[in-house]
């Protein structure tokens, strides 16, 4: 995966947005530190997890994609992908950064994904908190992948002490939210899950939850003014978040940005 060197003027805005972010996330810019560390945590972790669950070559499907760090990674490691985003134009920016593997396109609305052969994995990272109805979205995507294959998700976890929005579970309509539903920012956040509101509504989807895990701490991720510790002392700040993740679970579902989850379709 090569990263462009610098945006060009005659580029689509998105393509400099998505630029903007790959600098931070891969590129060596360093203005905002915790959201490069928190980044490469779960991108780590991501990839670990597929790995884990099932080797190449087997068919991915990465949904709402983006610029594409998760496709190209895996399609370099010998999975045969599939990029998918809402917004079309961004395959063209992916595709500046394809160096190698077997990776295509299929952009559009998720929930109109339906596959003639099921995928093996899907990866959605960041995705579900911009849903109206995660629980829909998780019964949509065991449509998406074989008996035994799994899905990977990552979202911001709900029970961080920070989170100010609402448990799913307490939106007596969610369709309120379907106008605003989609929206790729951090922003754009509908609901934040708590950990025991995703295994219900994995569960419930017709999922087994094989594990769920916590991960960055709000120092690593910069929160709390903690950004500056992160240029002048980040060895001391990783051994501290190092220590938080040996806290017990109750405590971590308080100090912890982030939810992954592992699960396989029966």
């Amino acid at each position: 995966m090569r990263l462009p060197p610098k945006p060009e003027m005659t580029w689509p805005s998105v393509w400099r947005e998505s630029w903007h972010y790959d600098s931070l996330e891969f590129g060596g810019c360093t203005d905002y530190l915790g959201y490069t560390r928190a980044y490469r945590n779960r991108f780590v972790l991501t990839m670990n997890l597929v790995r884990k669950t099932t080797p190449p070559p087997a068919r991915v499907l990465d949904l709402a994609a983006a610029q594409g760090n998760f496709s190209l990674a895996l399609a370099e490691e010998g999975y045969r992908v599939t990029w998918n985003d809402l917004r079309e134009e961004l395959a063209g920016y992916v595709r500046l950064k394809y160096e190698r593997g077997a990776l295509d396109f299929k952009p559009g609305n998720a929930f109109e994904l339906h596959p003639q052969e099921p995928f093996d994995i899907v990866v959605a990272t960041e995705v579900i908190e911009h849903v109206a109805h995660p629980d829909e979205f998780l019964s949509h995507l065991l449509g998406l992948v074989r008996r035994g294959g799994h899905a990977i998700l990552t979202t911001p976890n709900g029970g961080y002490f920070r989170n100010q929005l609402p448990k799913f579970s307490e939106c007596a309509d969610p369709s309120v939210f379907e106008e605003r539903q989609f929206g790729p920012d951090g922003t754009d956040h509908i609901f934040l899950l708590h950990e025991e509101e995703l295994r219900a509504l994995a569960a419930k989807a017709g999922w087994q939850v094989e594990e769920i895990h916590l991960y960055t701490s709000f120092l690593l991720n910069g929160h709390c003014r903690t950004e500056p510790l992160l240029r002048i002392l980040p060895g001391a700040v990783g051994s501290v978040d190092t220590v938080l993740q040996k806290l017990p679970r109750s405590l971590r579902r308080r100090v912890d940005v982030g939810l992954a989850a592992v699960l396989r379709r029966p």
